[in-house]
């Protein structure tokens, strides 16, 4: 299996402009040139289908050397959908119910989007995070995640991590991640997020450090 987190000192020609162009991403974004080429490399072989077997790939891809041409076909526009015929016996208007009270949402979460179901048995779950080659379990309110060994109740020592990167919440009966306004953010199945409920198997990616969650 390839060590994906491994780096190995490349020598190469580079355009002029484009060096300098990088170097005002990396003053304006705060991070290092090393880390603003590898993932330049890594969005444009994503972008082409381009994948090694790893701890990151999602399953063989095949990638097509050139896209084939098509002619665009045009769209016929389906049927109208036929009007159904009144009833002839009048129904009883069902009794409205009463929503269910749903858990205040997680900071930075809009209101009206859908919650999680809470546990049946009101009992905590229990969530442990695997993360280079170590299991650490989430018994926190709010388990923090950083550069900041001081601040933080997983650190991880890089300058692409900020001080505060994330953070696990529990709240109304399930575990959340959020970001914490950190530089590089959270990435979630090759976009960046800012919050998401946790389910089984999930992986996080902070920079090139992969987070994976799991309940059993």
């Amino acid at each position: 299996m390839t060590d994906q987190n491994r780096k190995t000192l490349r020598s190469y020609y580079c355009r002029d402009y484009l060096w300098e162009l990088f170097e005002v991403m990396t003053r304006d974004l705060g991070c290092s040139m090393d880390y603003l080429i590898n993932e330049s490399m890594r969005h444009y072989a994503r972008s082409r289908n381009y994948s090694l077997a790893g701890p990151r790939a999602e399953g063989p891809q095949a990638a097509p050397a050139v896209a084939p041409y098509s002619t665009p076909q045009p769209q016929v526009p389906a049927p109208p959908a036929p009007r159904a015929a009144p009833p002839s016996i009048a129904q009883p208007t069902p009794t409205p119910q009463p929503a269910a009270r749903r858990p205040p949402p997680l900071p930075g979460q809009a209101s009206g989007a859908a919650d999680p179901p809470a546990e049946a048995s009101g009992a905590k779950p229990t969530l442990h995070l695997l993360f280079n080659g170590q299991r650490y379990r989430v018994d926190k309110e709010k388990f923090v995640i950083g550069r900041g060994s001081q601040q933080t109740d997983l650190t991880i020592r890089d300058g692409n991590i900020s001080r505060k990167h994330c953070a696990v919440i529990f709240r109304g009966g399930q575990f959340f991640i959020k970001d914490l306004d950190s530089t590089n953010g959270i990435e979630f199945n090759g976009k960046r997020i800012e919050h998401k409920r946790i389910e089984e198997g999930d992986t996080f990616f902070l920079c090139d450090y992969e987070l994976k969650f799991t309940y059993r």
